[in-house]
């Protein structure tokens, strides 16, 4: 099941569930499924991209719809807000990079270079470079104020879905469809380091007799069959689940990821192994999280778990819940801590819900 795959534009109604209290219950008013959710650093301003072709800006504390950013042609996947909350970046099926104005609602630039969905967008920690990702199987970082592409990494077999920087903006890490995750040098613009989860070998070996037993029907049939370039040494692609978010933990000597195994795992930027692993949750993870003190750490999933950890060792798990009969796409902590944010749709509308972390 493919991230950027799996999801058509035809629902007609979605939203953004919440955990706060004192904050709005609903955040309501797209007309399609709420892929991606962002917060400005004061924590004031929230937005919203969504397959219904617009991002939103809301006023987080009272709930009010403040912009409504239109331009792409098709569903909006990712959005981000820089350092200071003068920008907003979005990218889409259109695959496009718009830059945005959040306080008059106006485009100012649109950056072009993507052969294919722009599914994730990240700024740098001082606001100046932007990472963006995408089905293309491309990594690009950008000058944002010159507009111009510095470096397009082409490191991915499969889709990137996401993208993310450490604390100071030295290191770039993303996760694709292709089972890995890629650490790359961001001032030396180079591949650094690749991570994956290391499979039995039993589990190889199955894989390797499915395929044979393929080939053998494939045969059958005597139709076309695609000869094997004997000098090429294949990888069958589905041995390894896919990565579809990842994030450096404050401290930046780790990287957690989600994906398809149902799993948090925490990976050792220094060795480059695996450190530990959560779960497996009831469905596939989309959604991945840590918030801004540092204490914490959530999950969300396609299926709708969601489910909060204490981020050090102990990795206690805090709250676990489950939307029963919602499709979530992501999740994210509101500046604070105090609450988390959840994309959702649920067959022909949505509504916002409010889940309570406390202790």
């Amino acid at each position: 099941m493919k991230r950027f795959a799996l999801i058509l534009p035809i629902f007609t109604f979605a939203c953004a569930s919440l955990v706060w209290a004192q904050t709005p219950s609903e955040f309501k008013g797209h007309d399609g499924l709420v892929f991606s959710v962002a917060f400005s650093n004061d924590g004031k301003s929230m937005a919203t991209a969504s397959f219904d072709g617009t991002v939103k800006i809301w006023d987080y504390a009272n709930g009010k719809e403040l912009q409504v950013l239109k331009g792409h042609t098709g569903p909006v996947y990712g959005v981000a807000f820089n350092n200071d909350g003068t920008i907003v970046a979005t990218g889409g099926q259109d695959k496009s990079i718009k830059i945005w104005n959040p306080k008059d609602g106006k485009m100012s630039n649109e950056l072009k270079g993507h052969t294919d969905i722009v599914g994730a967008l990240v700024f740098s920690p001082d606001g100046k470079t932007l990472a963006s990702a995408g089905a293309d199987k491309a990594v690009k970082i950008w000058d944002v104020a010159g507009g111009k592409e510095l470096k397009s990494f082409a490191t991915h077999k499969e889709s990137v879905y996401s993208v993310a920087f450490n604390k100071d903006g030295s290191q770039l890490v993303s996760c694709g469809n292709d089972g890995l995750i890629k650490i790359y040098d961001v001032k030396g613009l180079t591949e650094a380091k690749t991570f994956m989860v290391d499979l039995p070998k039993k589990i190889v070996e199955e894989k390797k007799e499915e395929k044979k037993e393929e080939k053998k029907e494939e045969k059958k049939d005597k139709k076309d069959v695609k000869k094997k370039d004997p000098g090429k040494k294949e990888e069958p692609k589905e041995l390894r689940d896919a990565f579809t978010v990842v994030a450096f933990t404050p401290d930046g000597k780790q990287v957690l990821s989600v994906g398809h195994d149902k799993y948090l795992r925490y990976w050792n930027i220094a060795d480059g192994k695996e450190a530990k692993k959560i779960g497996p949750t009831p469905d596939y993870l989309f959604g991945l999280s840590v918030s801004k003190d540092g204490k914490h750490v959530a999950t969300a999933g396609y299926g709708g778990s969601l489910r909060v950890y204490e981020l050090d060792s102990s990795g206690k798990e805090v709250l676990s819940t489950h939307q029963k009969g919602w499709i979530t796409y992501c999740v994210t902590f509101a500046p604070d801590g105090k609450s988390v944010i959840t994309g959702h749709e649920k067959a022909s509308k949505g509504v916002a819900r409010v889940t309570a972390i406390g202790k």
